[in-house]
Parts: C-alpha cells; structure tokens; sequence
C-alpha cells in the first residue's frame, strides 16, 4: 500500500500499513469496532396543499456563486412575507425567454430543473472595485459558471451539478445573437454557447449534452452577487489551508473567515490556487453555495419583510429570468421548502474523463465521461438523490444528530491510524479505534494495549514527514498531544490517555463520496 502525504507534496497520498507490534506493546482480546453513527436527516415536512400545476412550475434556484442568493432570499422568504412584496420583487426582475420556438426537447422527467448563468458584468462595477477585486480586462460576453439545479418533486431536496465552462460541447445550428450570422453544427466550450446565441442558445446546449429538459432560467451577474452578499452581513468560509491567488487577489489565512461581497467574488473565481484550475473552483462555489444557503437561513433574513425586502431590492437589477418564473410560482415554491437547509442540498460536478482534450482553433477542453455522465443526468430525470446517505426522494434516514465536522487538509480516510489503549479502561481501545474510523480514518481494526505507564493525556505520535497528517488526526482528538518520532513510518499512532472524551468529526475540504461524487451542503459549511 502506497504511504499517505508527506508534507512537501502538494497533493495527499494514501497511507502505508501498519507497523508490527513493537517491544512492550501486546494484543488486545477481541476488541471490536464501533459502528460510525449514521448522519441526521430531518423527517419530510408537512406539504401545504396545492395543485399539480403549482407542483410543475415550482423552481428553486441554489447557486452558491450567484444564483444561490436568488433562490434563497426570493424563493425561501417568498412564503412568509406576503403577496405584495413578492409582486414588487417579481416587477423588478428582467425577463428572458430561452425557450422561444424550441423542438425535440428531452421529457420532463419529475421533479424542476433549473439553469443557472453567472455572467460576466464587470462594466456594472466602478473603476475602484475592478482594481481592487482584480477585475481587469474587457468584459466578455460569456458565462462565468453554469449549474444546473434539480429540485425535487417533493420539494424536499435540491440536487446541484456544476458544469465547467470548459467542457467540450457541440452546437446545434444557429443564428449568431452578436453578428446576426447564420452557422451550423460545431464544437465550443461550453460557455461560448452564451457568447453566440444568449440564453436561448445556452439551454438547447445544455439539454442537447445532459438529455434533462430545463424548466426555468435564471441569470445574475458580478454586481448583483457582490451586493448581495454585503446586504446578507457576508458569508462565512473555512480553509484548513491558506489560499492565495494572484489573478484574483484573493489572500486567505488557513481558518474561518466572513467574506463580504468582494472577497466573495475573488473566492468564487478564483482558478490558480493550485493545479485543479476549474475544477478546484467549482468546488469552492459548492462550498460558497451552502454557506451561502446557511447563511440566508438562519438569519433571520427570510422571516423579516424589511429585512428581506432590502436585500432584494440590492439584487434584482441584475437577476434576469425565464417569463414562466413569476410571483405564482415563488410564493407556492416558498412555501413548500420553508424547512430547507443546507442538509437538504446536495453538490457535485460532471464527472471528466479526460482534462486537456484538444481542439483545433478552440483550445483545451474538458471532455465529460459518457457512461458516468448520462447515469448521473438520468439520476436527475428519475428524481434520485446523488448523495448515498439520501435514499428515495426524502432527506434520509432520522438518526441521532451529528455536530459538523471540521475541514482539515488530509483527508481522514488517506490516513493509516494504530490505536493503542494507554490507560487500564477495558475497551478503550476499541472504542478509539471504532470513532476514528467512524469519521473516516483508515485504522488498522486491531486496537493494541500499550505495557508501559499509564498516560493521562492522548497523544499522536508520528513521522515528522507526515505531519500534515498528524494535524488532522489531532483534530480529532482535541487536546491531544502530538509527538515526533522520527523514522516511525507512515502510519500514525494514537495512545489512548484516561483524558480521552470523544473523537471530532473531521473532513477534507475535497471530499466525495458515493458514485456521483456528491456532498451535501451540511457537509462543507463552517462548523
């Protein structure tokens, strides 16, 4: 088994095996693991009566680079402030219609779909903040990010999958909305499908790749995110390491941190933090997503009208949507999601197959992986969740709630753990050993009794090359003690001290999980 991280490697490794048994150290008797306590899911909430056409229209847009704000100040808060608000935000909300003359579009499937633009906009911001936020250059008429969000029938769950502006696509035939040109069938990326042919353009492509019939369109540039933000009192974001981009100017300490507008903006952008580019990017949007929902939800923002309404009023000057999203559709929508949270959303990204694919004249591409793809799209038109803790439409199984787990930068399960039992508690060790693997470490199973005195305070001992590692062992375990022992090896040792209370939930900031790779947003907020 290859050996986990070593501190000067940029990207973690798996751990090696476990070392033999060392010189006063013996067996336990059949210490067993302990079964990792399975995460809350609240029970499905009570739906208000309504009719089946109010079910069909019904969208929620959740968008953590700039559409998320929408959907949870407009549609969550919709519910509780009354018609007459939402008949003044529906009047401020410019229209599109994406979907005009549209043919052979894919079936419906169940539940909405919704498509999420992010544009460009920087002509809308001053001098001052161009300079400040690293918004140099023309501005492009383009999508920045593109998400296409599936909410389910039962409104009780909201499926996000980030689709790379970079990812190799096909245009159908079109008129050019810039020059008026007529072109046929040929090969882009992905965001240059708004570029040519706006959003009506943007949508067939979307549904021509995905195979899922979009429902409703909603489109939010730069000013209207910035804004946003600021009017909601910021977004908090945890890093378990220090990020630094200086294309974006975004310069963070490893820790949590309240980003206004701005430095939301250059989170969400940036592309240079390290070599995943976009890849990387999307998954902080993910993360900015549900933080960005927490944040909305428990304010107290949505369950204030003059709250509410100045938050909105900041935004809808540039929020553009298809005509069929209306003061109707918000209010039902608002009313039936009420209980939504970030458990209630889950986030992944089109699965790749090959990052680089060249084109002639177009560049680099990112081309999508055809059989893991079209099962995650067909997940989507059959209403399943992504995520494996969510079965059939609901938010999951009840179970005893969990605290939230801390973002490290190893990921737990790349991690070899020997626990030792160090104090003369039976089953300690197996209890140690049971909750470390419960949140994710790969420990050896076979907890060990340590012969020699009895230690008071846990410790974690290990090699001082895979020390990244220890950090996020140490994690959780508050109060540990960490000590190096040169040359020990990959794998790391926890002695077990009479101190011991618990293990702390911990995850790296990258984690997927199940066979479309998702999260939910309760997984990536701050603790």
């Amino acid at each position: 088994m290859p050996t986990p991280p070593r501190s000067p490697r940029p990207r973690p490794r798996p751990a090696g095996r476990p070392r033999p048994a060392q010189p006063g150290v013996r067996a336990a008797g059949n210490e067993r693991s302990a079964q990792p306590a399975r995460k809350a899911r609240k029970a499905p909430a009570a739906r208000a009566a309504g009719t089946a056409r109010a079910r069909r229209r019904n969208g929620r847009p959740r968008w953590g680079m700039r559409v998320a704000t929408t959907l949870s100040v407009l549609v969550l808060g919709a519910g509780g402030i009354g018609h007459a608000i939402v008949t003044s935000l529906d009047t401020g909300i410019g229209r599109v219609d994406p979907f005009k003359d549209m043919k052979n579009r894919p079936d419906g499937g169940h539940g909405m779909n919704i498509l999420l633009v992010g544009t460009d906009g920087r002509d809308k911001i001053t001098k001052e903040e161009r300079q400040k936020y690293r918004l140099g250059g023309a501005p492009c008429r383009c999508t920045d990010t593109i998400m296409l969000v599936h909410v389910s029938e039962d409104r009780e769950r909201a499926s996000v999958v980030s689709l790379p502006r970079d990812s190799y696509a096909e245009l159908p035939a079109h008129t050019d909305a810039t020059s008026g040109d007529k072109h046929g069938p040929h090969p882009v990326k992905l965001n240059a499908a708004y570029s040519e042919g706006g959003p009506h353009l943007t949508v067939r492509t979307v549904e021509s790749m995905t195979g899922v019939k979009i429902n409703h369109y909603l489109e939010v540039d730069f000013t209207s995110f910035m804004k946003t933000v600021d009017s909601l009192g910021g977004v908090e974001i945890c890093t378990a390491k220090p990020l630094k981009d200086s294309h974006t100017g975004l310069d963070l300490d490893a820790g949590t941190h309240k980003l206004d507008g701005g430095q939301a903006l250059q989170y969400v952008r940036s592309r240079y933090l390290d070599g995943s580019s976009d890849l990387g990017r999307m998954q902080r949007q993910q993360r900015f997503m549900a933080a960005l929902i927490n944040q909305a939800t428990s304010s107290g923002v949505l369950l204030n009208p003059v709250k509410l309404r100045g938050v909105t009023s900041t935004m809808l000057d540039s929020v553009r949507a298809d005509k069929g999203f209306g003061t109707e559709e918000m209010l039902a929508l608002g009313k039936a999601m009420r209980d939504f949270t970030p458990a209630s959303s889950e986030f992944t990204s089109v699965p790749v197959a090959e990052r680089g694919f060249p084109v002639k004249g177009i560049g680099s591409t990112l081309k999508w992986d055809p059989v893991k793809s079209r099962k995650l799209f067909r997940a989507l038109r059959e209403d399943k969740p992504l995520t494996p803790s969510a079965p059939g439409g609901g938010r999951g199984p009840q179970g005893p709630k969990q605290p939230p787990a801390s973002a490290v930068e190893v990921s737990p399960q790349q991690i070899r753990v020997q626990v030792y039992n160090a104090t003369r508690q039976d089953g300690l060790g197996q209890r140690v050993d049971g909750a470390l693997r419960g949140t994710g470490f790969n420990t050896t199973r076979a907890p060990l009794n340590h012969t020699g005195p009895e230690v008071s305070r846990t410790q974690v001992l290990f090699d001082p090359r895979w020390d990244r590692s220890a950090k996020s062992l140490a994690t959780a375990l508050p109060g540990c003690e960490l000590r190096p022992v040169p040359r020990q090896g990959a794998t790391l040792k926890v002695m077990a001290g009479t101190d011991y209370k618990t293990v702390r939930p911990v995850r790296a900031e990258d984690v997927h999980q199940g066979e479309f790779g998702a999260v939910t947003g309760d997984q990536v907020v701050c603790p």
